[in-house]
């Protein structure tokens, strides 16, 4: 039986889309209810609290201006996404301050709207503006930036989804600001799924087209079951096509399975474009979805888009984002 005869008497899997958001959306989890993830928001706060205000205020204990209540808004100079308001608000409260939303998280928002009003002790109030407005300026300016690259890429290919690395300095709740804007999470940690990488490849075998195979073999016996997703970088249109393979003689007889993702690191255009069509030719395209990653900018994002991958993956997203400008203003 030939390729394209196998293909077509097997069980019919899970469409592509459904296999996309499986696999690289996972944000519905990055939730305060979520114990894994209120240990990372809180560790992570606390500890930037306590490096802020951690020794007192010196400006309001010389100012006299600790004692009384007083209240503010915390309100958007341009617009932009919202992300970080259950965060936000979770990190006021825990320091005795009233809060009531105005916006949720994953909303638009314009310049002069507010997000939130505050409530309280007026050095509790001075204590936490700094922390507070960090969280929601960083988280709101990965949202807004996903959000604007989501839209430019599904203008010239819908069904193709940005997605987040892990250049991650604020770890997992970068990850929900990606979420928040639209984005896909990609793995949330080492322990969420399988990526092979090009290092990994390298302690394999001297060449990636024999090293790919062995990498899914082994890949795929051990911890199939427990992964989001199984994932090979290649570099290469020969070790794509094997890597392709590999996984259509693994799954003959699966049906579902856990997602199978290419990674096509560092390629052009061109050579992304090249090896979709050797997988299409050998009938394999169905087999896996396929990631593009590296040398994608805000420049050349169309041209990627352009080539109909499932995900483009891009670091920018998280490493280097732009804050969103908002104030805390005192009433």
């Amino acid at each position: 039986m030939n390729a394209k005869a196998q293909l077509e008497a097997r069980p019919v899997r899970p469409a592509r889309e459904e296999q996309i958001r499986r696999a690289l959306f996972r944000g519905d989890n990055l939730v305060l209810e979520n114990p894994r993830y209120l240990r990372a928001v809180q560790t992570f706060l606390d500890e930037l609290l306590a490096s802020d205000a951690g020794a007192g205020d010196l400006t309001v204990q010389a100012l006299g201006l600790a004692a009384g209540r007083t209240s503010g808004r915390i309100l958007a100079k341009e617009p932009g996404i919202v992300a970080g308001i259950a965060e936000c608000c979770w990190l006021l409260t825990r320091g005795g301050l009233a809060v009531r939303q105005r916006k949720n998280d994953g909303e638009p928002v314009n310049a002069d709207e507010i997000l939130l009003e505050i409530e309280g002790q007026r050095g509790e109030l001075l204590s936490f503006e700094r922390v507070a407005l960090n969280l929601l300026q960083r988280m709101s300016g990965i949202a807004t930036m996903t959000h604007r690259l989501q839209e430019r890429v599904q203008v010239r290919s819908p069904k193709t989804f940005v997605v987040a690395t892990r250049k991650t300095p604020w770890g997992l709740l970068d990850k929900r600001a990606v979420h928040l804007g639209g984005g896909g999470t990609h793995r949330l940690g080492l322990g969420d799924a399988i990526l092979v990488k090009s290092n990994h490849l390298a302690l394999l075998a001297a060449r990636e087209e024999e090293a790919v195979g062995l990498a899914i073999e082994r890949a795929w016996a051990a911890f199939r079951q427990a992964a989001a997703f199984i994932e090979i970088e290649v570099r290469s249109v020969e070790a794509a096509v094997a890597a392709a393979q590999a996984f259509r003689r693994l799954r003959e007889d699966e049906s579902p399975s856990c997602p199978c993702l290419l990674l096509l690191d560092n390629m052009t255009p061109e050579a992304v474009r090249r090896t979709l069509d050797a997988l299409d030719s050998e009938h394999l395209r169905e087999e896996v979805l396929v990631e593009v990653s590296g040398t994608i900018t805000e420049n050349n994002l169309e041209e990627y888009a352009a080539c109909g991958a499932d995900a483009l993956s891009m670091g920018v997203l998280t490493h280097s984002p732009r804050a969103l400008d908002l104030s805390l203003r005192i009433l």
